[in-house]
C-alpha cells in the first residue's frame, strides 16, 4: 500500500486514521479484499494442525535440551524446564493470542509494532524478527544431514552432504508451496512420529528410576549455556502470529492452540528429563547435544537408541518446514502493510500460497546452511531478544492507548498486572542481551541498521516509483488488520 505514513509524513494522522478504519471493519466482521488478504478462498488452517505447527516453531520434541543437564545437572534442568514455562512461554503465548486476535492479519508482530508505533519500528521488527528465523531455519538441514550421516557416512561431507542439504531444502519448499493445510497435517504426522520415542522410552524407564539422582547438581555450573539452553528451547511462540491469517475462526483456533502447544512442549522436556535423568547414573559433562538417543539405547537397548535418531530427523524436517512459513508469511504480510515490495504478496494461482515469499526464504536459509556461524547464531537471539521487548512494548502501549480495540481474546489482567506480566521475561530478555559478547553486539548493530538502510530504501522508491508496492487505500489498510473471512469476533 502507497501511505504517507510510510513516507514519513502526517505519521500520527495517518496512523489515527488507520487504526479508525480497522477498527470500523473488525465491528463489520472483517471483509476486506487486500491483495493479500486472507488465503484466496484457500482451505484454512484448523485447530489440530495449527496446534503441531506451534509446536515445530518452537521446539519439535526434547531434541536440544541436553546442554542444559550438562551445564547444571539434573536438578537445575528439571527446575528450569518446570518453572521457565512459566515466566517466559506462557507470558509470550499470552501476549501472541492477544493481539493475533485483536489483529489477526498475515505479518503478525509486525502489524502489532506497526500500529503501536508506526512504520520504521514495524519495519525493524521485521528485520529483527526475520533475520533470526532465516539463521534458525538454516541450521535444520545442516542438523538433518548431521544426524544421517549416523546412518550413512557418506554424508559427513563432501558432495553427498550438499546434495543432501540441497534436497532437503528444495523438498520442504515445495511442501509450503502446496499450502499450509499440507504443512500443518505433515507436522501432525512429524510430531507424532518424533515424539512416540520418548513415550516409549519414558514407559522403560519407570522401573529404573531412582528419585536421588533427580538432586545431583553439576560440579561446575555454565549457567550461560544453561539460560541460553532454555531460552533457545522455548521461545517463537509468536511465530504463529505471521499466519494468522491464514487461521479458520482465529478468534477461538489461536488461543486454544497456544494454550495446547504450551502444554505439550513443556510435557516434551519435561517428562523424557525426569525419565533418562532418574533412570541412569550418568556424570552431566555426558549430556551433550544427541546424548538423548544415547540414553535411549542405555535403558532399552540400540533399538530405541536408533529410533530417536530417526525421530530426530523427522523433527528437523518439521522444525524446518514451520519455520520456513513463518517467515514467508511474515514477508507477506510487511509487503501487504508496504514495507517491502508488492511482489512479496504474490500468490501461486492454484495453491493461494506465497510463493516470491517462500522461494526468497528458502533460498537464503539454504545459502545459510553451508555456513559456520556460532557468532551469528547468537546474534540472532540478540535480534530476536530486541524484538520481543518491543513486542512487549506494543502489547502493554496498545492497552494505554486503544483500550477499545476489538480484543476478541483479551490476557484476564488489568494493566498493572499486564505491566508486571511483561516485566518479567523482559527482565530475562535484557540478562540475555547482557551476557552477548562483543561480536554478537557488533554483529547485531549491523543488522539493525542495515534494517533501516532497508526501511528507508523502500520509502526512497516509493516516491520515485522505482518498485511497486501495495496501493490500497483506507479499507484495504483495514484489511491487513482484519484478514478476508478471518471470523476474527467470532469467539
Amino acid at each position: 500500500m502507497t501511505r504517507d505514513a510510510h513516507l514519513g509524513v502526517g505519521v500520527e494522522g495517518d496512523a489515527e486514521e488507520k487504526n479508525a478504519a480497522a477498527d470500523a471493519l473488525a465491528a463489520d466482521g472483517g471483509g476486506g479484499h487486500g491483495s493479500g488478504s486472507g488465503s484466496g478462498g484457500g482451505r484454512k488452517l484448523s485447530l489440530v494442525p495449527l496446534i503441531f505447527l506451534i509446536f515445530f516453531e518452537v521446539a519439535g520434541g526434547p531434541y536440544g535440551a541436553e546442554p542444559a543437564v550438562q551445564a547444571a545437572g539434573p536438578l537445575y534442568a528439571l527446575l528450569g524446564f518446570l518453572i521457565f514455562p512459566f515466566i517466559w512461554a506462557i507470558p509470550e503465548a499470552l501476549v501472541t493470542a492477544e493481539l493475533s486476535t485483536a489483529m489477526p492479519g498475515n505479518g503478525g508482530f509486525v502489524l502489532w509494532a506497526d500500529r503501536a508505533f508506526g512504520a520504521l519500528p514495524g519495519s525493524l521488527m521485521g528485520t529483527w524478527k526475520y533475520v533470526s528465523a532465516a539463521i534458525n531455519g538454516a541450521a535444520f538441514p545442516a542438523l538433518c544431514a548431521d544426524y544421517l550421516a549416523r546412518v550413512a557416512p557418506a554424508v559427513s561431507g563432501g558432495r553427498a552432504r550438499v546434495a543432501t542439504i540441497v534436497a532437503f531444502n528444495v523438498a520442504l519448499t515445495f511442501v509450503n508451496y502446496t499450502g499450509l493445510t499440507v504443512v500443518g497435517w505433515s507436522a501432525v504426522g512429524l510430531g507424532v512420529a518424533s515424539l512416540s520415542p520418548f513415550l516409549v522410552m519414558l514407559g522403560a524407564a519407570l522401573p529404573k528410576i531412582r528419585p536421588r539422582r533427580w538432586r545431583v547438581v553439576a560440579g561446575e555450573r555454565d549457567w550461560k549455556l544453561f539460560f541460553n539452553t532454555l531460552f533457545w528451547n522455548l521461545n517463537y511462540w509468536d511465530s504463529v502470529s505471521t499466519m494468522a491469517g491464514e487461521v479458520d475462526r482465529p478468534g477461538k483456533t489461536l488461543p486454544k492452540a497456544l494454550v495446547a502447544a504450551v502444554s505439550m512442549t513443556s510435557l516434551g522436556y519435561l517428562l523424557p528429563l525426569l525419565a533418562a535423568t532418574g533412570a541412569l547414573d550418568v556424570a552431566p559433562d555426558s549430556w551433550g547435544n544427541g546424548f538423548f538417543a544415547d540414553a535411549a539405547g542405555m535403558i532399552a537397548g540400540n533399538w530405541l537408541k536408533y529410533w530417536i535418531e530417526v525421530g530426530a530427523v523427522l523433527s528437523s524436517i518439521g522444525l524446518y518446514s514451520a519455520t520456513l512459513s513463518s517467515a514467508a508469511f511474515q514477508l507477506l504480510g510487511m509487503a501487504d502493510l508496504g514495507l517491502l515490495p508488492r511482489v512479496f504478496a504474490a500468490r501461486a494461482p492454484v495453491f493461494r500460497t506465497p510463493w516470491v515469499s517462500i522461494v526468497a526464504t528458502a533460498a537464503i536459509t539454504l545459502g545459510m546452511s553451508f555456513l559456520s556461524f556460532d557468532s551469528i547464531v547468537a546474534a540472532a537471539n540478540f535480534l530476536y531478544s530486541l524484538g520481543m521487548l518491543l513486542e512487549f512494548a506494543a502489547f502493554v502501549w496498545l492497552r494505554v492507548k486503544q483500550p477499545g480495540l476489538t480484543r476478541p481474546y483479551r490476557v484476564p489482567a488489568r494493566l498493572p498486572a499486564a505491566v508486571v506480566l511483561c516485566l518479567v521475561p523482559s527482565a530475562f530478555l535484557v540478562f540475555v542481551m547482557a551476557i552477548a559478547g562483543w561480536k554478537v553486539y557488533a554483529i547485531s548493530a549491523a543488522f539493525t541498521a542495515t534494517g533501516v538502510a532497508v526501511y528507508y530504501l523502500m520509502r526512497f522508491c516509493k516516491a520515485r516509483g522505482c518498485l511497486r508496492f501495495s496501493d490500497a487505500g483506507d479499507h484495504g489498510t483495514a484489511a491487513v488488520y482484519q484478514q478476508d473471512g478471518s471470523n476474527a469476533g467470532d469467539v
